[in-house]
């Protein structure tokens, strides 16, 4: 399976490329790919995010908290062509999240508002996901849940 390049503006990512058939070395280094997100610079509102999951987390084991996205959120999603959290995978999170951190950074104010909104939505999602201990997951490959809680607890001053 072929490893998929992207650029952005100058800024060439190999993400590993994770499979059914993947071991879980793959997996690590991927997940090792969320971590060093979090050591660049992290817009606010991402850390605003991961500090309100850790602290519920913390506090409650687990999110309590299972609402879903609504149909304008999921929009929203659509409109940049990402999938919801549940469909999405540790690559997929983390090409997103890239994106997420330049996006909140733009001189576009629409862009940036976006930024933060899309951010709420996957925190949203990763509660929803986490409140129902995952059991909406069913595919191996599906796991960008992962490298999403993994990087709001690389960010959150709150952390575990």
């Amino acid at each position: 399976m072929p490893d998929i390049n992207r650029n952005t503006e100058g800024f060439n990512t190999q993400l590993t490329n994770l499979s059914a058939l993947s071991d879980e070395k793959d997996r690590f280094s991927s997940l090792s790919f969320s971590s060093m997100l979090a050591k660049a610079s992290v817009p606010p509102s991402h850390r605003i995010a991961a500090d309100n999951y850790m602290v519920i987390k913390k506090i409650y084991g687990t999110p309590v908290v299972k609402s879903r996205i609504s149909n304008k959120e999921r929009a929203l999603l659509g409109k940049y062509d990402f999938n919801q959290l549940e469909y999405t995978t540790i690559k997929q999170i983390n090409e997103e999240l890239t994106l997420l951190k330049k996006w909140s950074m733009s001189l576009d104010e629409n862009l940036k508002e976006d930024s933060d909104k899309i951010i709420d939505i996957r925190l949203k999602e990763l509660k929803y996901l986490a409140a129902c201990r995952y059991t909406l997951i069913t595919n191996e490959i599906y796991n960008g849940y992962m490298a999403l809680e993994k990087y709001f607890e690389d960010i959150s001053k709150y952390s575990i």
